[in-house]
């Protein structure tokens, strides 16, 4: 399979663009469409007024995100985003251990969860934001698939324990909504805001 830096980018820049991310997923999306933008990671405590829904939560840190890195970049435009897993009203956000990462996927495993992703984009004082919602179901898993999964590594950075793009592809039985939302950025309904802010344009356009 072609590299994607092989070919010609779906679109251009008309303005500078920030992510507000230490993603390598974000950076990834973005990147495969030939956008380009500098990456500043926000550096703001994640902590989360008491009461907020899921996509409450996710708008919420996504804006401050965006907020904390537009003060460092007069003139450009700053997107963040911030994704949550919720299991019956539970957040899964990244596991701080594999106990808790072996708990996510035992709670996720046979059952079908949500995924928020909030983005925020700011520009000249002023900030648009937007939220996908995504419905996920797993297979029931094995202790064993659970403890293989935990040896790869792959669980620890990601919110509810698991990467749809990567090896925890082979639980997912189900999807209903963004797939790249569940990755960690909504590709269509960002693409849609930068494109209504004029912040990029088709790449064959004049």
């Amino acid at each position: 399979m072609a590299d994607h830096r092989e070919r010609p980018g779906l679109f251009r820049n008309l303005r500078p663009l920030v992510l507000a991310s230490a993603s390598p997923r974000r950076r990834e999306l973005l990147a495969s469409l030939g956008i380009s933008f500098e990456v500043r990671p926000a550096e703001v405590e994640e902590e989360v007024p008491a009461g907020l829904s899921p996509a409450e939560t996710v708008l919420y840190l996504a804006r401050g995100k965006a907020l904390a890195v537009v003060r460092r970049c007069p003139g450009k435009a700053v997107l963040a985003a911030d994704t949550v897993v919720v299991r019956e009203g539970r957040i899964f956000g990244k596991p701080g251990s594999p106990e808790e990462a072996r708990a996510m996927l035992r709670a996720l495993s046979g059952s079908t969860h949500q995924v928020f992703t909030g983005v925020a984009l700011c520009l000249e004082g002023k900030t648009e934001t937007l939220v996908s919602e995504t419905r996920v179901r797993f297979r029931p898993l094995s202790s064993g698939e659970i403890e293989a999964y935990l040896a790869t590594g792959e669980p620890y950075d990601k919110a509810g324990a698991y990467g749809i793009q990567g090896l925890a592809a082979a639980f997912v039985t189900e999807v209903h909504g963004s797939v790249t939302g569940v990755v960690g950025l909504p590709l269509a309904e960002t693409v849609a805001l930068l494109l209504r802010l004029k912040i990029i344009a088709p790449a064959s356009s004049g």
